[in-house]
């Protein structure tokens, strides 16, 4: 459940070609934390507005860099990489750096903007309303295809273990929590006393039930929150049944996307590498039916073939407790398309030990926002990317 999901700016909503066919345009949303020199959260001032498309999140050390809808990777990198370098050329005159790095790892309060939505969720979610505040993540949108909308929604669904890709922290509060810490933080700990939230939803059937979907979870939340003492008209003034959710797999009808709010913060270039093998992952059923079945998963020409749900959640829960390093999910993600051996999440590289200080935090911040300069410097070169879709990478 984003907490600024209602004030989106309404750039996603020109996605949708109008006959349903041509390039499946794709769009990002990416949050960075802010750093000064010495590798302390800081408040992005002077940083928003330095490029289109760059906005606070609803906690005071995040910048969210957002892209348009681009219809092929090679178009939504330039965009990407011209927007942070325009921020990154104001941080460097402010001595900022900004971290792909998903959690601030260390133990620290990290203060929230002031805002009604924020309050609400505050007295609904309780002190758990913590864990969502050491959270920054990637947001890929992919454009609905007319009449495969749900089929684009159920491809998402099955190929949410695809989060360990990108696992960048596995610390919360100074110590170890898993190789998706962000994952955990979201689906295990901030909204487990609040019904559906925050939980992968199964399958759906068509768009009527995932409307359903949406309604009974809304009124779930509107009543969670008058139990909170909450007034329902305040509720019902800053939320709708769409951005009172969050799930990480989402038909947004604002924006004429499918959404895929699973992955981590990264490196750009981790990024579009992932954006791109998603969206040439659902661009596949252009071509191909969908069909659920089994426990193992596959994918050809004519048919992907999505597990079932109960074996997708155990993929899943293995990308949030052991990511790569699980062979279960290594070999499932290959079964789906996916080229593996190209990832190197960095939450491999920096986990090790069992307890991380808030200097050694410091020290981590900075030697990852000096990677991400690197990153935009080089344009992503070093990513070895074409800017061809994952489909035409492996047929």
């Amino acid at each position: 459940m984003s907490p600024t999901a209602a004030h989106r700016s309404e750039h996603h909503g020109t996605a949708v070609s109008v006959d349903g066919s041509g390039p499946l345009r794709r769009s990002l949303e990416v949050e960075y934390w802010v750093v000064d020199g010495e590798g302390r959260l800081v408040e992005p001032d002077g940083l928003v507005g330095a490029a289109e498309g760059t906005e606070r999140e609803f906690v005071e050390p995040i910048l969210e860099v957002k892209t348009s809808p681009c219809e092929t990777t090679a178009e939504l990198r330039e965009e990407l990489y011209e927007r942070l370098g325009a921020v990154l050329r104001r941080a460097d005159e402010l001595d900022r750096g900004l971290v792909p790095l998903a959690t601030p790892m260390c133990e620290e309060t990290v203060g929230e903007l002031d805002s009604e939505r924020t309050r609400i969720q505050n007295r609904i979610v309780g002190d758990d309303f913590r864990y969502v505040r050491h959270c920054a993540g990637t947001h890929i949108h992919v454009e609905q295809r007319p009449g495969r909308e749900i089929d684009q929604l159920n491809a998402l669904v099955a190929i949410d273990p695809a989060l360990a890709l990108a696992n960048t922290s596995p610390y919360f509060d100074g110590r170890r929590l898993a190789a998706g810490a962000r994952s955990k933080l979201y689906r295990r700990m901030a909204y487990d006393d609040v019904p559906h939230q925050g939980w992968l939803w199964r399958y759906a059937g068509d768009t009527r039930e995932w409307s359903r979907r949406l309604e009974r979870r809304f009124e779930e939340f509107l009543t969670a929150a008058v139990d909170a003492g909450v007034d329902r008209t305040d509720v019902e003034s800053n939320f709708s049944p769409e951005s009172a959710v969050w799930t990480p797999v989402q038909l947004r009808e604002r924006f004429s996307t499918v959404e895929w709010r699973s992955p981590d913060n990264a490196l750009p270039s981790e990024v579009l590498r992932l954006a791109d093998d998603v969206a040439g992952f659902v661009e596949r059923l252009d071509g191909a039916e969908l069909r659920i079945d089994g426990e193992t998963g596959s994918v050809s020409d004519e048919m992907v073939v999505a597990p079932e749900f109960d074996a997708v959640l155990k993929y899943v829960d293995a990308a949030i407790e052991e990511g790569l390093e699980s062979e279960a999910v290594r070999s499932y993600l290959d079964r789906m398309g996916f080229d593996v051996d190209a990832y190197s999440p960095v939450t491999h590289e920096i986990d090790g030990r069992e307890t991380v200080s808030p200097e050694e935090a410091r020290e981590i911040r900075l030697e990852h926002a000096e990677r991400l300069e690197r990153d935009v410097r080089s344009g992503g070169r070093r990513s070895g990317r074409s800017g061809q879709s994952a489909r035409e990478r492996t047929d």
